[in-house]
């Protein structure tokens, strides 16, 4: 059975473009998966904790069998635990939001704290190599502008291309994404409704 980790990484809710595609997709997803499970993680509600000094030193006592207390011990377990939840689904959907040309704090905070060595990817004589292995993901994107490729604003668009880097670093390069960008400009209404047929059309198979 598959499993879909919805995350929303907007605040706006009903007024977010990304959430709205997002959503359609995932309903469209649900239909066409019978007995697949959807569980959504709004990042924005969830109770993440700082990845602050505290457990980074957590973090590298524990890794190198190093001496560390029971809070340290506490405090790790508790990163392992979403990590753990995260690798456990095999597709992805993720709503987001440009920010600054890039993603929201909390979806970077997330990313800090699942994107760990030897948990989500690992190294050898090689380089790197993601561990989430055989999962996919549809990634929502969008923003006031256009910073679709061949756009003379592209290169200010840090929000797919870090998405798409770090997801791949896991492990997870079966990637489809879908733009409704120019949510700012006329076009908007096109644009989303464009995107949410493709979700739609792309939940069937995903």
């Amino acid at each position: 059975m598959s499993r879909l980790l919805y995350i929303k990484a907007s605040p706006r809710e009903e007024r977010s473009h990304s959430i709205a595609v997002a959503d359609a997709f995932s309903e469209a997803w649900k239909e066409a998966n019978a007995g697949g499970e959807v569980v959504i993680k709004n990042i924005f509600e969830e109770d993440l904790p700082p990845f602050d000094g505290f457990r980074v030193q957590a973090k590298y006592n524990i890794m190198h069998g190093k001496e560390h207390s029971a809070e340290q011990k506490q405090a790790w377990e508790e990163i392992e635990k979403l990590i753990a939840e995260f690798k456990s689904f095999d597709r992805f959907v993720f709503a987001v939001p440009m920010w600054n040309f890039s993603i929201p704090y909390r979806l970077k905070q997330y990313i800090d704290l699942i994107v760990q060595p030897g948990y989500t990817f690992g190294m050898n004589e090689t380089g790197y190599f993601g561990m989430v292995e055989g999962a996919k993901a549809l990634t929502v994107y969008a923003s006031g502008g256009e910073y679709q490729e061949g756009n003379p604003l592209e290169t200010f668009n840090f929000q797919s291309t870090y998405l798409r880097s770090v997801l791949g670093f896991m492990g997870i390069t079966d990637v489809i994404e879908i733009e409704p960008r120019g949510t700012l400009m006329d076009s908007r209404e096109a644009n989303r409704e464009q995107a949410l047929g493709e979700a739609r059309e792309i939940a069937k198979t995903f």
